[in-house]
């Protein structure tokens, strides 16, 4: 599979991760008062065990985030929070892991802890997110914000930028000190978000922000989103709809993954008796789409629709194109111009940025 390029469907790499259920913050403040009056020799089993399985799950989403960036990659959960200063107020690293990780970045200044994961990337590797956001309540000193993208999609980083760096906008201005952006791993959202920030805010050329943060962490920001993100709000986000069918009642559920939804999920058909057929109705930015029909559990193509050519893999998938009418000149133009390698804003764009930003509701 490779997410990144909607070529494929998410079939055994990204569906082999387990999925380890929440635990109460009340549930691990018990286990852990049993455990201690549990004997030394169980604990050291018990720890080495769930070491074991947390070097199991980093195995298992080091390969996925390979196939999905296109470079190897790793990620070792059991190891702890790592971390690089990308300048002296700006720290990009990996997620915390228990309410300890908070007074360790308290420790260094970090006023704003900035989370991009989301639930699943959470119960994944058993992070208790209640007890980390409960924690630095109480500390006083410290914000916990989440703004949510979809691990390994591409397209879902994309269309949530603005409204993500606007919010870590706002937070770097209320609280100032040091700000941690972190999503799993920090290597690829939490980069992302940082270079965004960089070059809409900080007043950094695209390239110039880039090599500084690879200089600093070894990592794999989205230059791609990035820039449609830019195009996005400097020429308007508008929406076009759009209709998709799939022909013939012989079957109990139609489904679509990709699209604007990525590949890990799945929108329903509903279907038309009259007509005989199942359809979509559906609004979507400008952009390139691919997707892949479901059917009753079956992944396929629809013949009636658009195709892309086979990848490397063999694989095809439907896809839809949406262009704006009226803005086309205008977002090939700044399109062009975000291609050159010493690509950078003007004050006039980047105050237009900074306005919509504070426009946006928290």
């Amino acid at each position: 599979m490779n997410t990144l390029r909607y070529s494929t469907p998410p079939l055994p790499a990204l569906g082999s991760r387990s999925r380890t259920p929440r635990i109460s913050n009340l549930g691990v403040m018990r286990s852990h008062h049993r455990r201690r009056n549990i004997t030394m020799n169980f604990s050291h089993n018990s720890g080495s065990k769930m070491e074991n399985a947390d070097a199991e799950k980093s195995d298992i989403y080091s390969n996925d985030m390979s196939k999905a960036m296109g470079a190897a990659m790793t990620y070792r959960h059991e190891l702890g929070m790592n971390y690089n200063f990308i300048y002296p107020n700006m720290i990009v690293g990996s997620c915390l892991q228990t309410p300890l990780d908070v007074d360790k970045l308290r420790k260094i200044g970090v006023r704003t802890i900035f989370c991009l994961q989301q639930n699943p990337d959470l119960e994944y590797f058993g992070v208790d997110i209640g007890a980390i956001r409960e924690y630095a309540f109480k500390c006083g000193d410290i914000e916990h914000i989440r703004a949510e993208i979809r691990d390994f999609d591409a397209f879902d980083l994309r269309i949530r930028l603005p409204e993500v760096v606007s919010k870590l906008y706002k937070a770097i201005k209320r609280n100032h000190g040091v700000t941690y952006v972190h999503c799993t791993a920090g290597l690829g959202r939490a980069p992302s978000v940082m270079l965004a920030y960089m070059f809409w805010i900080e007043g950094y050329k695209l390239n110039e922000g880039h090599q500084l943060l690879q200089s600093r962490r070894a990592c794999f920001p989205k230059l791609d989103a990035i820039k449609s993100a830019t195009i996005d709000m400097l020429t308007g986000i508008s929406k076009s709809p759009v209709t998709l069918m799939w022909k013939g009642g012989g079957c109990s559920s139609v489904e679509i993954s990709g699209l604007d939804v990525g590949w890990g999920q799945r929108i329903p058909l509903r279907f038309n008796e009259e007509q005989g057929v199942w359809i979509l109705e559906k609004e979507l930015n400008e952009g390139h789409y691919e997707y892949k029909y479901i059917i009753d559990g079956q992944w396929r193509c629809n013949e009636n629709e658009l195709m892309t050519f086979p990848n490397s893999d063999g694989h095809v998938n439907n896809y839809v194109e949406i262009v704006k009418s009226g803005m086309i000149t205008e977002a090939m133009d700044l399109g062009n111009r975000l291609e050159n390698k010493d690509v950078d804003l003007t004050k006039e764009e980047r105050q237009m940025i900074k306005d919509l930003f504070e426009s946006f509701n928290d």
